[in-house]
């Protein structure tokens, strides 16, 4: 049964059990009717009934806001949109005291918005970020025709980020890689390199067995992996030989040493997860949390008459103190 006909049977029995009359008698009679209509009963007749519980035009305006691409102001409960990179490889760099820094370069590349997410439509407020490029002969019917859909070119890789509501974002907007300060701390998500079947001593760092003295072809052997006949089992979890790496892991609090517009690259220091030419996701650190005054809300709008491919590098501000003679 449809939504309508359910609605109109209650509304059919609701007045039949509240005739209309037209005598001053009857008015009373339904005064003291309503009176003694309880707010069990409302409830009651509403479980059956289709009737909105908000005002439908309220709903209607929600739905048909438009969401507009504009700065705003950051709040500390706030929360960002993050974005899709390319893992390049690592390198290393040395600062202008001397230090050498091990460093991680991120290619973001060409992310869009692809989908917005609304707390009156989905639930939740969220954006949905492509990164790349693929050719429709390599998608699915399904993600040609959701990309058609959103109007958005067809991208390689989507992830979607949940932010606040007044961190969205319109579809199609480009976001680069200004979205992130230098000098800041984010948090990177990658898939870890597969290195398939390993045994103990690679995959959970054991000692082994002796390399001598009465050892005999078990020097890198795990050793006993349980009791005896009680409980006569090998409890679950036991760290034993295995498949390694292939997991979605995060690597918290990364620093951000440089990032390049003209080219849209981000240097970080450390490691992240991944291999060369793996997808990671940026965000915002959640422990090392940024200045909020420093960070572009709800993403970095460039001025129209800036050109990014002319802009030079920025790097994260070391400061004026250097730490070898603080050392010293």
């Amino acid at each position: 049964m449809s939504a309508l006909s359910r609605g109109l049977i209650s509304r059919l029995r609701l007045l039949s059990l509240n005739p209309t009359t037209t005598s001053s008698a009857a008015a009373a009679a339904n005064a003291n009717a309503t009176t003694s209509f309880t707010q069990t009963q409302y409830h009651f007749y509403r479980w059956f009934s289709s009737e909105a519980l908000v005002d439908a035009a309220e709903v209607a305006e929600e739905r048909s806001r438009v969401i507009e691409a504009k700065p705003g102001a950051m709040s500390p409960s706030s929360k960002r949109t993050g974005l899709v990179a390319v893992k390049c490889g690592m390198t290393a760099r040395w600062d202008k005291w001397g230090a050498r820094v091990p460093i991680t370069v991120l290619w973001v590349d060409d992310n869009i918005v692809s989908q917005v997410k609304t707390p009156e439509k989905e639930g939740f407020p969220a954006l949905q970020i492509g990164c790349g490029q693929k050719k429709a002969k390599h998608l699915t019917k399904s993600e040609v025709g959701h990309f058609r859909a959103q109007g958005v070119p067809l991208k390689r890789k989507l992830k979607e980020f949940p932010v606040t509501k007044d961190a969205l974002l319109p579809v199609g907007m480009s976001i680069g890689v200004r979205h992130f300060v230098p000098g800041q701390y984010v948090d990177v998500t990658g898939i870890t390199r597969g290195k398939g079947f390993q045994g103990g001593m690679k995959r959970h760092g054991f000692k082994g067995m002796p390399a001598s003295h009465g050892a005999s072809l078990s020097h890198r052997s795990i050793g006993s992996t349980g009791q005896r006949d009680a409980p006569g089992k090998v409890f679950k979890g036991k760290k034993m030989a295995g498949r390694m790496g292939g997991k979605q892991r995060t690597v918290k609090n990364v620093w951000v040493y440089k990032i390049d517009p003209a080219r849209n690259l981000m240097w970080v220091r450390g490691q992240v997860p991944g291999a060369e030419g793996n997808f990671v996701f940026i965000r915002d650190a959640f422990y090392k949390k940024p200045d909020i005054s420093l960070l572009p809300f709800p993403t970095y709008f460039a001025p129209e008459d800036e050109d990014a491919t002319k802009l030079e590098p920025l790097v994260a501000d070391l400061g004026e103190v250097d730490p070898f003679m603080v050392a010293d």
